[in-house]
């Protein structure tokens, strides 16, 4: 900052400095050599005094009219006094500058010791990090190794996953071909099962048609004896009386000759009642054995419809049995069969 005034030593010190440096000590010169210090004024009355004591100057400069120095001399107080209103407010702004200067240094000196400390930190945090990046590359190559023998892991289960979906696969078309054939087998049994059901129900109803139309027989036959033993029963009673009147008539007959004829009627008529005597026994005993024969047909026809209705019943629990062992095969498939590939599969043995 300039000072407020300046001496006539100065200005001497000054210019004895420019001379032994070899420069022209103009006003310019001195003051900038004293600082930028002084009006420009000052400075050059004090040149000019100098000049003066020193009768004409050490320096060489050339001679000049006193009007051309007057005018110079004027011109200078006039520059001096601008100069001295500009540097005024040169000063003033080079105050206000310095002011702000000294804020921002402030600041700048605040942020400096804040950057610094960041720095500080920044650098120690730098140090963990470099230590932490030799653990982590350390770790990065404990890792890398256990990647590459994982890899080697996953591309062996890799394999033995594809080596477990072909097996897979077999077990699925093996199970597939079972239960078809189960299916197959269960249909086969079941048709045949309900042929054997039919044909034993037709044998059944054809027994019984024949086991009513036999006893339909047997009722007529029983009809026809009994109507037979009666009409024998009848011609007995005829044949009594036939034979009573024979012998009355026999009695009549030595009796009354004339009634011999009757008497050979009477005798014929009781031959003839005896032929059908003899023949309506033999219809019953026919009929008789007839009506044996059926009883013996319509137990043999019982018998065969009591083995009938056994095979039934035994083929029926024979049937509920094959349908148990195909549901029990069934189950046994179902349970068995190939669930997602776990991590050893086992071998699926199906039954024969």
């Amino acid at each position: 900052m300039a000072r407020a005034g300046i001496y006539k030593s100065d200005v001497v010190k000054a210019r004895a400095a420019l001379v032994a440096k070899g420069v022209y000590p103009s006003i310019d010169a001195v003051r900038i050599e004293m600082g930028n210090t002084g009006s420009k004024a000052t400075i050059h009355r004090y040149l000019k005094e100098i000049e003066e004591e020193n009768g004409g100057s050490s320096v060489p400069r050339v001679a000049v009219s006193e009007a051309i120095q007057d005018l110079v001399s004027r011109l200078s107080e006039r520059l001096s006094e601008e100069a001295d209103a500009r540097v005024s407010q040169l000063q003033t702004q080079q105050t206000e500058q310095q002011r702000l200067s000294q804020e921002a240094a402030t600041a700048l000196k605040t942020e400096l010791q804040t950057t610094r400390q960041q720095l500080e930190q920044t650098q120690r945090t730098l140090a963990d990090e470099k230590a932490n990046h030799g653990k982590t590359n350390e770790a990065l190559s404990a890792k890398t190794l256990v990647s590459t023998q994982l890899t080697q892991q996953v591309n062996d289960l890799q394999e033995r996953l594809a080596s477990e979906e072909r097996h897979r696969q077999s077990l699925e078309e093996k199970h597939q071909h079972a239960h078809q054939a189960l299916e197959h087998f269960r249909q086969a049994s079941k048709e045949q099962r309900e042929q054997e059901q039919r044909k034993h129900e037709q044998q059944v109803q054809y027994f019984q048609a024949e086991l009513k139309k036999v006893n339909e027989v047997l009722t007529a036959k029983q009809h026809e004896a009994i109507h037979a033993q009666q009409e024998g029963v009848r011609l007995l009673g005829e044949l009594s009386r036939a034979q009573s009147d024979v012998h009355q008539l026999q009695e009549t007959v030595r009796k009354l000759n004339p009634l011999k004829d009757e008497l050979g009627l009477a005798q014929r008529r009781v031959a003839e009642l005896g032929e059908k005597l003899v023949a309506q026994e033999a219809v019953s005993q026919r009929a008789q054995e007839s009506n044996d024969g059926l009883r013996i047909k319509l137990e043999d026809l019982q018998g065969k419809n009591q083995q009938l209705e056994l095979s039934l019943a035994t083929a029926t629990a024979s049937a509920a049995a094959q349908e148990q062992v195909v549901s029990n095969m069934l189950l046994r498939l179902s349970a068995t069969a190939p669930l997602p590939v776990p991590t050893k599969a086992k071998q699926l043995s199906l039954p024969e």
